[in-house]
């Protein structure tokens, strides 16, 4: 058998066992919050001009930057391959410093804090 087969059997075998785990591990008794059609936790009846908190939207805007940063640090492992081999090393300390910052600065300040 070639190493083609044998890696197309490795990933049908895994995929088999993962398929076989999630169906047979998840918890399957429902509750009333997972029976309503809405999960977000407002009540769907109400009236549509309730005050929204702008904190759900600080914490969503701070989790997307730190999230496409990591896709900014993706090609770091390639730097080796360039002839100058400290510059990306220096760009992505400055990035994470920048990044930092402004982490220790939202959390100074307090707009961390989901309930005041």
């Amino acid at each position: 058998m070639n190493l083609f087969m044998i890696m197309m059997c490795i990933t049908l075998a895994l995929s088999i066992i993962l398929m076989l785990v999630a169906h047979l591990l998840p918890d399957t008794s429902p509750d009333f919050q997972k029976l309503s059609p809405y999960e977000c936790g407002f009540d769907p009846l109400g009236s549509a001009r309730l005050p929204f908190s702008l904190h759900f939207f600080l914490i969503a805007i701070l989790f997307l930057l730190f999230d496409l940063e990591i896709a900014l640090l993706f090609p770091l492992p390639w730097a080796d391959q360039l002839t100058c081999t400290i510059t990306p090393y220096v760009y992505m300390l400055i990035l994470i410093i920048l990044l930092g910052g402004g982490l220790a600065y939202e959390w100074i300040q307090g707009g961390l804090e989901w309930a005041k």
